[in-house]
């Protein structure tokens, strides 16, 4: 089987904001969708949130902030698969969470050195 990352785009607007009931459900659906891949045997690592700030190394070695939350799509999280194809990868992220909310997933096989 090969390995994919999904990378989690969504911009501000369309992030999931609510009660502490209602974000705890948002995260319920999180956890039973990646759940789901965990029991086909298929998660590699669930990966992890990312926070909004950070800095940027350029080629000429100037660091700079950014990524700037102008950008319209914000990369949030990502997470490991595998499957055997592109194609069979991209059906697992159809049930993501975040494209209820506006947001899409970045599907992309990682090519082991």
């Amino acid at each position: 089987m090969k390995e994919f990352l999904f990378v989690f785009r969504n911009n501000s607007v369309g992030a999931p904001q609510g009660s502490p009931e209602e974000m705890q459900a948002v995260t319920q659906k999180w956890m039973d969708w990646v759940g789901g891949i965990a029991a086909q045997n298929k998660l590699v690592n669930r990966g992890n949130r990312l926070f909004g700030d950070g800095k940027v190394v350029r080629s000429n070695n100037v660091i700079t902030d950014g990524p700037y939350t102008e950008i319209k799509e914000l990369i949030g999280g990502y997470t490991l698969v595998k499957a055997e194809s592109l194609e069979e990868a991209a059906e697992l992220a159809k049930g993501c969470p975040i494209l209820a909310f506006g947001g899409n997933v970045e599907v992309r096989e990682i090519n082991p050195l």
